[in-house]
């Protein structure tokens, strides 16, 4: 009886959750199409969903062509289709990371900002631009694989330093992320002083943004991405039985340390890839997981594609207020998420406090 009643349960909670990611999907396509009516040319939405439409087989030949001009066409898909996409995968990208990081740690303040993993892949990419070898290699970009060896490195650094034999205190881990990200910042200075020409390009990975995004960045992170979340969900059962501690999970046939190193390599792969094309952008990887588990729960098997979606929303919701909030000009999307996220950051220092004085 009891068994049944578990059983019971478990299948009526599953169509909710298939119908919770249909919303959150519906919810992100209709964001995107939302999205590329902003800018400051007007242009219909009847014309964007003619647009789109005539990319679908089968509709593009209903499309009636003469009534989309070449020059809208242009841009949207040459110009605002790649910075929203760019938005999406990027957010989803950020807010995936942010899931293994909160998992990995147990701790909800944990992100690829606050862990240093965001600068050392703005440090590697850099370096790869001043140094002249963030072009080509055997025809791969290798600005993602720069960035990527900058983020492992800053992750394991804080890893490393922050932990107290088996245990990885919150106090320590933060500090240590914020020494780290310090460390960084200061090598990010010293080559916007020696980059010269390539100055703007330092500057843009520094405020984080979508405007010089094409079509060419897309295709080199969408397999990095789509790829490394998806292996990370492959890990979302571990990541449940770590959230009993490491030695339950031990106990439990988890080789803890095995997994926490592979998440850590796949959460800065997908940081680092996100951070080639978009530069720094802060507080989506803390925040999203975070309000995402007041939804859903923290079973990460629910937990992770959730957050990815609504990662990739609020990402594309934040780039669009960031080209609208004091038109004509345009913010950084990285400044919008710093003011999104450094109140929330501070919401959630005050209830590590009040559980303190408890």
């Amino acid at each position: 009886m009891g068994t049944d009643g578990v059983g019971t349960a478990y299948f009526r909670r599953v169509p909710r959750w298939r119908l919770l990611l249909i919303i959150l999907i519906g919810v992100l396509i209709l964001t995107i199409v939302l999205a590329l009516n902003v800018g400051f040319a007007q242009i219909p939405f009847s014309t964007i969903l003619g647009i789109l439409a005539k990319r679908v087989p089968f509709l593009g030949n209903l499309v009636d062509s003469p009534t989309v001009s070449n020059v809208e066409e242009t841009i949207i898909m040459h110009i605002r289709m790649p910075r929203v996409l760019a938005g999406a995968l990027v957010g989803a990208a950020l807010a995936s990371a942010g899931v293994v990081y909160q998992g990995i740690f147990k701790n909800p303040m944990a992100d690829p900002y606050v862990l240093g993993a965001s600068a050392g892949s703005a440090v590697g990419a850099s370096l790869a631009i001043v140094l002249g070898i963030g072009y080509t290699l055997f025809g791969m970009n290798t600005v993602p694989i720069s960035a990527f060896a900058g983020s492992l490195m800053a992750v394991f650094v804080v890893y490393n330093i922050s932990r107290v034999g088996s245990r990885v205190p919150v106090t320590m881990l933060l500090l240590s992320g914020i020494s780290v990200s310090i460390f960084l910042s200061a090598i990010i200075a010293i080559l916007q002083v020696i980059a010269g020409r390539k100055l703007h390009v330092i500057v843009f990975w520094l405020m984080g943004g979508f405007s010089y995004v094409e079509w060419k960045d897309i295709w080199a992170i969408l397999p990095l991405v789509c790829l490394g979340t998806a292996a990370i969900y492959f890990f979302a059962r571990d990541l449940n039985i770590l959230s009993l501690g490491e030695e339950t999970a031990q106990h439990l046939g988890v080789d803890v340390e095995r997994v926490k190193k592979l998440l850590l390599i796949l959460g800065s792969l997908i940081t680092a890839a996100a951070v080639s094309i978009s530069g720094l952008i802060g507080f989506v990887g803390l925040m999203i997981p975070h309000m995402t588990r007041i939804l859903v729960g923290p079973d990460h098997r629910i937990l992770l594609p959730t957050s990815t979606i609504v990662g990739a929303t609020f990402l594309v919701i934040s780039d669009a207020i960031a080209r609208v909030i004091v038109s004509p000009i345009e913010l950084p999307v990285g400044v919008i998420t710093a003011l999104s996220g450094g109140p929330f950051f501070i919401y959630l220092l005050r209830k590590k406090k009040e559980s303190y004085a408890v």
